[in-house]
């Protein structure tokens, strides 16, 4: 007999969010993207849905709500990338683990939970331990994969199905809980059906007339009439290679020829699997039980020996080898697909493309300075400038272009600063302004380009800027915010050009 454990997230997005920014705990805050022309909540944190604010409503009316709400843009694709991951991370518990969109994971448990004590005692240390980094669950474990979901989602916390007892434990949840779509729910909800229990013992004739087979389908599969076999998790392939010694090693020499060895064989491993490797590890032990480890990380993936000795060689003078190494251990923790073209850019020498030599020189940085000490900016799709820019990887692509059409400052403040101006006219340029202390007349002026809010984000004051130059040749991007009217406008500096 099989057993199946279930876990929901009830509140997937907004915990990832918390778990990055610690500091959003008790701050209302939302997770919005655009369907059908809005922008609609994705997710809500907790203190926002005591507010009233829920899955599925309008930004406009949310904000409306609750004015000080903090809101953060919606990442296609987030939920999968996540509950892959915690699906691997739940392999420690059973190795067959089926993700399941948009916010749970499904544990065939069958023969493990007699190694923690019991099915009680499994499922708490799994909740226990996702609670502990940062995730509210619910979880029901029974005899099929619809029972287990259903209890998950809509029973008791923590509820076990004894075995056989699957409809027991069904009657009195929901007709929701049987995983059926709404026209179905909602000819259900008509017909006064508040509980499983109302229907589920009702002639197969008269529930396929009413309901069509779909409802008979998601009964049989949540009793164990029907077959239901949920697609486990395939774990990645761990690409590690290992060297004995016969006698300990001490010297550098040896310690070289151990890694370029390791290193060949994990290429030649990823180039039979198709992957390059994004980060690697370089292990060893000692004789006297002791290990080391050398860590580095590439920009793109690699599976060039040349250049991945390259980035280990400044900490191989980490290396202390005491009595002696025994072991050598190379893996390489982060893959990712990797083409024959991009190999044949490896190799080339001297040719056309630079993409590679910048890779390698930005590795090389990377691995003497930190990640930290370079920065990649590409285009992002908003309006507001401080917005219009994003920080991204060296392989990202955004899919945004840099406006061209339009003067743009070389450097622009991450925030704009405000300046004390004097305009002849309230809508031309000002003639000068002062800007840390300094009075900077202005010769030449163009302008104003006009630059509004995406509404759907956040209302703020227009913006009117002007590119101007001063009497010593320097250029500034300056706006003002505002229209003259009962108060008086501000105005700021935003960017310097060349």
């Amino acid at each position: 007999m099989r057993r199946y454990l279930s876990i929901w997230f009830p509140a997937l997005l907004a915990d990832r969010a918390l778990r990055l920014r610690p500091g959003l705990k008790d701050t209302p805050f939302i997770i919005a993207a655009p369907e059908r022309g809005r922008l609609m909540v994705k997710a809500a944190s907790t203190p926002a849905v005591k507010k009233g604010i829920v899955r599925g409503m309008v930004v406009a009316d949310a904000k409306a709500l609750l004015p000080a709400l903090k809101l953060f843009h919606y990442k296609p694709g987030v939920e999968e990338k996540l509950l892959t991951r915690l699906a691997e991370w739940c392999l420690r518990f059973t190795p067959v683990v089926s993700p399941g969109l948009p916010d749970g994971i499904l544990l065939d448990i069958s023969g493990c939970p007699h190694l923690w004590g019991g099915e009680k005692l499994y499922q708490d240390a799994i909740v226990h331990q996702l609670k502990t980094i940062g995730y509210e669950v619910c979880t029901g474990i029974a005899d099929t994969v619809g029972a287990a979901w259903a209890i998950a989602r809509f029973g008791a916390a923590g509820f076990i199905a004894a075995p056989g007892q699957q409809e027991a434990a069904l009657n009195p949840l929901p007709p929701a809980a049987l995983r059926l779509e709404p026209p179905v729910l909602e000819r259900l909800q008509k017909l006064g059906f508040a509980h499983i229990g109302s229907f589920i013992a009702m002639p197969s004739t008269v529930l396929r007339r009413r309901f069509g087979q779909a409802l008979l389908t998601r009964i049989a599969q949540a009793l164990g009439h029907l077959p239901e076999t949920p697609t486990a998790l395939q774990p990645a392939v761990i690409f590690r290679e290992q060297l004995s010694c016969t006698e300990p090693v001490h010297t550098r020499i040896a310690i070289d020829i151990a890694l370029e060895t390791l290193l060949q064989q994990l290429c030649d491993s990823l180039q039979r699997s198709g992957k390059g490797l994004r980060s690697a590890v370089f292990k060893i032990n000692t004789v006297d039980g002791g290990s080391q480890e050398i860590f580095i990380g590439t920009n793109r993936p690699v599976r060039n020996t040349a250049h991945l000795l390259k980035l280990f060689e400044p900490k191989m003078t980490t290396i202390a080898p005491g009595m002696g190494i025994e072991v050598f251990t190379l893996e390489a923790p982060a893959v990712e697909a990797f083409s024959g073209r991009q190999e044949a850019i490896w190799n080339t020498l001297g040719g056309a493309d630079t993409g590679s030599e910048l890779a390698g020189l930005l590795d090389r940085i990377a691995g003497r300075f930190g990640d930290a000490a370079i920065k990649r900016y590409q285009p992002a799709e908003h309006y507001w400038p401080e917005r219009s820019v994003v920080a991204a990887g060296l392989s990202e692509k955004t899919g945004a272009a840099w406006r061209s059409d339009r003067p743009r400052p070389v450097y622009l403040l991450p925030e704009p600063e405000p300046v004390i101006v004097a305009a002849p006219v309230p809508d031309y340029p000002p003639m000068l302004f002062r800007y840390r202390g300094k009075v900077h007349n202005i010769a030449r002026a163009d302008g104003p380009e006009r630059i509004e809010q995406e509404w759907w984000l956040e209302q703020r004051l227009v913006r009117d800027y002007y590119v101007v130059e001063d009497e010593d040749g320097a250029r500034y991007w300056l706006f003002r915010a505002g229209h003259y009217g009962a108060e008086k406008p501000q105005w700021f500096l935003h960017g310097f050009f060349a």
